[in-house]
């Protein structure tokens, strides 16, 4: 996994991660993501060129990294000095296509703006931006065909996804490991993407990953630990 400085901003060294001449059109305008978020996505996956919000869990942050970059994608994390790399491997990020930049300081709108010309996503969150430079980046996003996720609110984002009401399964009368949790997230945003619609699942499911929810009748007894769960087959 590369870390990156904030010398991306004056350097030019930024290549195109992937490219977007080369690569049917259909995959020039969107990049997959798992199955059991496709539905928050009014065209089943993240548009190239858009901007999307995520607000209320890192986790489904990082789920929106696994897909594409388990494909060919590369994808970089700006200003985020936090971000468990461990938890993005368990939730099927690949770390190698996964460029860090954790502390850019003031150079954050250019830094960004670099790696949106080269990377397939890049991520960041508002920090100390302004609105004219948060819009500034959209447009750049727009411009290159890259997706811009950001943390938190954001001006004229494309499509904006909540997370709420997470249950943590696994303890019981007290003791028990922490096995998953389940979340509700919502989506909401412009155009086609203007009626919201929630998906429940599992983030992290069992096994660490994002899974489907599991119904009431199928969730292991109080006083289970999670290797005596009982799953519903798959």
């Amino acid at each position: 996994m590369p870390a990156l400085g904030a010398s991306l901003a004056t350097s030019g060294a930024v290549g195109v991660a992937s490219d977007l001449v080369k690569v049917p059109s259909g995959r020039v305008r969107m990049l997959p993501v798992h199955a059991d978020l496709a539905g928050l996505f009014p065209s089943g996956g993240l548009r190239r060129g858009g901007t999307v919000s995520v607000r209320g869990s890192t986790s489904l942050l990082l789920a929106l990294l696994a897909t594409p970059t388990a494909g060919d994608s590369w994808a970089a994390v700006v200003g985020m000095p936090d971000l468990g790399v461990l938890a993005a491997a368990e939730l099927g990020v690949a770390v190698d296509r996964l460029a860090l930049v954790r502390h850019p300081g003031a150079e954050l709108p250019a830094v960004v703006a670099a790696l949106l010309d080269g990377m397939d996503l890049v991520v960041t969150s508002r920090g100390r931006l302004t609105d004219a430079q948060a819009r500034r980046l959209s447009a750049r996003a727009r411009h290159r065909g890259a997706v811009l996720l950001v943390v938190g609110a954001w001006p004229g984002v494309d499509l904006e996804l909540c997370c709420a009401h997470a249950d943590w399964d696994g303890i019981g009368d007290g003791h028990g490991y922490l096995a998953s949790r389940e979340v509700t997230v919502t989506a909401r945003g412009r155009g086609a993407a203007a009626r919201p619609v929630r998906v429940t699942l599992q983030l992290p499911g069992s096994g660490g990953a994002i899974a489907p929810s599991v119904p009431a009748d199928l969730l292991p007894a109080q006083g289970f630990r999670p290797s005596e769960r009982s799953l519903r087959p798959a």
